[in-house]
């Protein structure tokens, strides 16, 4: 294979994202050292290739524009979604490094042809891996719906979740699909269980063993634990899952405004603080990946009264961004391909 050095030095970086997403799947948490070679490398490149455009024979225009689009609309793209929550903060890196490392289409010449086979006509080669993710994304619920119609598996969250026994649950990523009045797509975080249950220094099975004596608030000990990140084992990565804090208003006293003033309409043989949820959360730093007293409630209700339950695993984002970029490295922009078919592009 054949390329510029630059390009070349760039396949480094698909080593290393097929190990982030081998990461992603088994752990939910990528080492924030990981990045930083990476990023070294992308700048030096990008000065490389600006270097060599601006003393060659065209002056380069297009590389700048391009340069521009991925830099100025790429990277803050995904700066924002993880504002928003809807990037980890290893996601929201790895696609600001994706920013920076591959701006502009590489080239690699094999003995009969060049890679990438279909580039687009913009020529923006990050938003290309941006498109490819996201296709590569929209395959997995077709995937989980196909495997869950095989075993007989039917349920209004059969596109989306899978069945797993609760006494599996501590092991498992993912979201629960149900609440006490049927499925959600906001259930509760099982990284923030995990969280929950280590704070207050007890197991999931303890809980269901025992669930009215849990959740009387008066059982919480009275110097809880570090709850930690609610991994289920991790070097110190930082979880690609992670959410910023949540936004939700707090009155003076530190209780989420949608629950506060709820204690005197409360039956009397309701504690004021069922499983110490509030308490938890006012102790913590920051948030439970976003979750709130009550679908903290509602979740361990959900999980002490039944023994099999609903979860999203979620995407584990990493995942599909790899594939996004070994497509792209290899066949081109998908997207723009199937838009020229149908004569959009």
């Amino acid at each position: 294979m054949l390329g510029s050095i630059p390009d070349l030095l760039r396949l480094l970086a698909v080593p290393v994202f097929g190990w982030t997403a081998y990461r992603d799947v088994k752990t939910r948490r990528v080492p924030n050292r990981t990045w930083l070679p990476l990023a070294a490398l992308a700048v030096v490149l990008l000065f490389w290739d600006a270097y060599a455009v601006f003393t060659g024979p065209t002056g380069g225009q297009a590389f700048f524009i391009r340069v521009a689009i991925s830099l100025g609309i790429v990277a803050p793209l995904a700066y924002g979604f993880w504002l928003i929550g809807g990037f980890g903060g290893a996601d929201a890196k790895a696609f600001m490094l994706v920013a920076v490392l591959f701006p502009v289409y590489p080239v690699y010449y094999l003995p009969t042809t060049a890679l990438p086979l279909e580039p687009s006509a913009l020529g923006v080669f990050s938003l290309t891996i941006l498109s490819n993710t996201v296709l590569a994304g929209v395959v997995y619920p077709l995937g989980v719906a196909a495997s869950n119609l095989v075993r007989g598996r039917f349920s209004l969250a059969m596109f989306i979740g899978k069945p797993v026994a609760v006494d599996e649950i501590p092991t498992e990523y993912g979201r629960l699909l149900e609440t006490p009045d049927g499925f959600t797509r906001g259930g509760l975080d099982l990284d923030a269980l995990r969280m929950y249950l280590q704070w207050r220094g007890t197991t999931l099975s303890a809980v269901r063993a025992d669930p009215e004596s849990h959740r009387d608030p008066d059982s919480l000990p009275r110097v809880p634990n570090d709850p930690g990140d609610g991994a289920i084992a991790t070097d110190g990565g930082e979880s690609s899952d992670a959410r910023r804090p949540s936004s939700e208003p707090r009155s003076d006293g530190g209780v989420a405004e949608a629950t506060a003033g709820t204690t005197a309409e409360t039956a009397a043989d309701e504690p004021a603080d069922p499983w110490g949820a509030e308490r938890f959360l006012d102790d913590i730093e920051g948030s439970a990946y976003g979750t709130s007293p009550e679908q903290l409630r509602e979740g361990l209700a959900v999980l002490v009264a039944s023994e099999e339950v609903w979860i999203s695993p979620g995407i584990p984002f990493l995942v599909p961004m790899f594939a996004g970029l070994v497509v792209s490295l290899v066949y081109g922009d998908v997207l723009y391909s199937l838009l020229s078919l149908v004569g959009l592009a």
